[in-house]
């Protein structure tokens, strides 16, 4: 795992959220830097007897989180309060991101916090030292739901960073097979089936992670100039997306209605982001919320209409998404107000061999992909665009009402 990418990320959210962290090992001691850390934990930390309680404290935490499946919050042996959440890879526990050093508010009931407090003596206390005690005072407090709500966010981004880092070494190890495969004739059935599979993997943990850093910058903007109310909201936006993508089951398919909703939620955040540069609408008639649709098809083609019809814009980008249905099918309509796109770039998407900044573009061929194989041929991706400036392109999916998923995995079979 990149230890640069997990600083950034870690730096990002410590300054977001206005809490110390850290991501330690599984005795404790520190993987990165630590962000944001308050003098008075510096201070703690620089005498050895009280660093090896902090330690001990954070290890305790991380398994703690580990033996629970959810992010553990407890009173360290200064009386701060830390949250951990677990680091886990292919069912190994590598320790655990930290997070906290605040007080809560007084008064507030806080039933899931643990108290470690009491694993160490008393003598020799840190309360003796005045110094210590006026940076303690110092400390800020916060609100246990806060706190709560940073955990679990703070838990889905980890867990995503540890997928986005397995799902890359699955990746690796299934090209490294395909290549022995080709060299064996009668296993070119199996090559095939493994890159169609090796395809589907890594577009289900496709996030791009420069808006992942772009997010989290916007919640540390938000968290400057409002309330804590709307930060949370943004906050939370973000974990449902990162819930959709992390706690996917093994099915391939998801109510039409829940793949809408990740898409707003991406969407919104995108707003934050980019303020009055861009709107967007969604129509998804109710009766049509339960309709299968694979995983992760339309959040690819709304990208494109963000980085080809929107950003180039200094106003008035539009993102249309409208879902009605025709016949057997459903079909979904996804519309932008860009400059449009060519006849060759078209074919060149849909093929997977578009070229953007050395890059080949393989998210809408994937999508395209994808569609035909569940459903066939006549349910690939249709785009239309006139190429002219201001009239944009419409990119639409089409899904039979009358699927069954078990015809889908007899398809994949």
């Amino acid at each position: 795992m990149s230890i640069d990418m997990l600083q950034k990320v870690q730096d990002n959210f410590s300054a977001a959220v206005g809490v110390a962290m850290v991501i330690v090992d599984p005795e404790g001691e520190p993987v990165t830097r630590p962000s944001g850390f308050s003098s008075f934990c510096d201070t703690i930390r620089f005498h050895p007897k009280w660093r090896e309680r902090c330690y001990h404290c954070d290890a305790v935490g991380g398994r703690t989180a580990l033996s629970t499946g959810d992010p553990s919050i407890y009173k360290c042996h200064a009386g701060l309060v830390d949250f951990a959440a677990p680091i886990i890879m292919r069912g190994e526990y590598l320790g655990a991101v930290i997070c906290g050093q605040v007080k809560l508010r007084p008064g507030e009931m806080a039933p899931d916090l643990i108290d470690f407090s009491g694993l160490f003596p008393v003598e020799a206390s840190w309360r003796e030292d005045p110094r210590l005690m006026a940076l303690y005072h110092d400390i800020g407090e916060i609100s246990y739901g806060r706190l709560r709500s940073a955990a679990y966010s703070l838990f889905y981004i980890a867990s995503h960073i540890v997928e986005e880092s397995y799902s890359s070494s699955v990746t690796q190890e299934l090209y490294a097979k395909n290549l022995r495969l080709m060299e064996e004739s009668k296993h070119r059935a199996e090559l095939e089936r493994s890159l169609r599979e090796a395809e589907l993997q890594a577009l289900s943990y496709q996030v791009n992670p420069h808006f992942l850093f772009n997010v989290l910058n916007t919640i540390g903007r938000l968290a400057l100039i409002e309330d804590a109310e709307q930060t949370e909201s943004t906050v939370h936006a973000f974990a449902d997306m990162m819930r959709y993508i992390l706690k996917k089951s093994g099915t391939q398919f998801v109510p039409l209605a829940t793949e809408v909703e990740h898409v707003r939620n991406y969407l919104f955040l995108l707003q934050l982001r980019l303020g009055d540069r861009f709107s967007f609408s969604i129509d998804l008639p109710e009766q049509l919320s339960e309709v299968s649709c694979p995983f992760m098809v339309l959040q690819p083609i709304v990208e494109n209409c963000i980085n080809y019809a929107v950003e180039p814009r200094e106003r008035d980008g539009l993102v249309e998404i409208r879902a009605y249905r025709d016949g057997q099918d459903v079909i979904i309509d996804i519309t932008d107000n860009g400059d449009g796109i060519s006849t060759e770039r078209r074919i060149e998407v849909l093929a997977g061999t578009a070229d953007r900044r050395g890059r080949k573009s393989i998210g809408i061929h994937n999508v395209d992909s994808r569609l035909r194989h569940y459903f066939g041929d006549g349910h690939g991706l249709e785009i239309v665009s006139p190429f002219r400036d201001g009239r944009g392109t419409l990119v639409r999916l089409r899904l039979p009402t009358g699927f069954d998923e078990a015809t889908a995995q007899a398809r994949q079979d």
